[in-house]
């Protein structure tokens, strides 16, 4: 007989919950088999069996809140049916697709009686409401998020990039790269690759504040926001400054699918220097993006949009967008963040200027 335990979750991640029971009491399970599903702030894991036998006892419920190392379940062989807890073992844990939400049940039609004779019936309607525990992945969201807005002193400062030359480079470039590389060119490799530029020349943004020290960083892991069914997650891209156009756009495609079937690991979400999200996937014109601490600097993009711009003395309907800084205005002047955001502007509306500074 053994315990199925909480295994180590990764760096910084000691609980987990219980999402839900893959066997049940009296199953048999054989050696690797997936027994539980637990969820955690950043992944769902599911915890298989180290030998295989009968599941005799589940000792903690869906729900519940677990440690590293806490007992979940006491596993026997097949003739001794249920058995005591025995000492803790290793167990395994894998990447799982997080677990499947139940349809909410449709609201029952309202029923409206027939009216008395000489007097009008009030209709009456049902008034649904329904509570559910927030994930640990959102309580985690919504805990960092108001942590950043006590801890750091947030600013934003906006601009708009005119998106022709980008746009006209992808669309005359795009059956080529795509049969070359199984990859579609889109936006967001033009401003990781800007991004990457700009940092060189403003350290500040791709540092953190630990203590009453500056730490500057001397690489460039860019996290790309991505919106998944059980909230947002934040992967990386490492060592972005040495990446190909195609890699940056492969390892994008490679993180939305991830983020969406649950198999991101902890590793492809740890650290970052420097964040870009993009509302403009959504159809957003205009936010102000809110920093992922440590980090000092979150660059928001946002839909491309035609409007009417001066061009040369004449009005041109030319595709812009809007993008967006925050910053942390302990570590960053506005001076630095405006020009910082210009400095993104000037590399995209030229993005020949991208392989001088690359």
């Amino acid at each position: 007989m053994f315990n199925i335990v909480v295994p180590q979750l990764g760096e910084s991640v000691v609980e987990a919950r219980i999402a839900r029971w893959l066997k049940h009491e009296g199953d048999r399970i054989k050696t690797g088999e997936p027994v539980v599903e637990l969820e955690t702030d950043k992944i769902d894991l599911e915890v298989g069996a180290d030998h295989s036998g009968v599941l005799s006892t589940i000792t903690r419920q869906e729900g519940d809140d677990v440690k590293v190392g806490d007992v979940l379940a006491v596993v026997a062989e097949e003739e001794t049916g249920r058995a005591p807890a025995a000492v803790a073992e290793p167990t395994r844990a894998t990447p799982t697709a997080p677990p499947i939400a139940k349809a909410d049940v449709p609201a029952a039609k309202p029923t409206i009686p027939p009216p008395p004779t000489g007097r009008p019936a009030p209709h009456t309607l049902e008034r649904r409401q329904e509570r559910t525990r927030m994930s640990k992945r959102r309580a985690t969201i919504a805990r960092r998020l108001v942590e950043a807005q006590h801890t750091a002193a947030m600013l934003t400062t906006f601009n708009e990039v005119d998106m022709t030359a980008v746009t006209t480079l992808r669309e005359r470039r795009k059956e080529a790269f795509k049969q070359q590389y199984g990859a579609s060119l889109g936006i967001t490799s033009f401003f990781v690759k800007a991004a990457v530029a700009t940092l060189r020349a403003f350290p500040q943004l791709n540092a953190e504040i630990d203590g009453d020290e500056i730490v500057y960083k001397h690489y460039y892991d860019i996290g790309i926001a991505v919106g998944a069914e059980g909230g947002l997650v934040v992967p990386v891209l490492r060592n972005a400054d040495q990446m190909s156009y195609a890699q940056i756009e492969l390892a994008i495609r490679d993180f939305a699918a991830r983020a969406e079937d649950g198999s991101l690991t902890l590793e492809d979400l740890t650290g970052g220097t420097f964040t870009i999200t993009n509302g403009g996937v959504f159809g957003s014109l205009m936010s102000t993006p809110i920093l992922n601490p440590p980090q000092v600097g979150i660059l928001g993009l946002h839909k491309i949009q035609e409007r009417a711009v001066p061009v040369n003395g004449q009005v041109a309907i030319r595709p812009m967008m809007y993008v967006a800084l925050t910053y942390d205005h302990r570590l960053v002047d506005g001076r630095e963040a405006v020009q910082f955001l210009v400095r993104i502007k000037d590399l995209v509306e030229d993005p020949a200027n991208l392989l001088l500074v690359s």
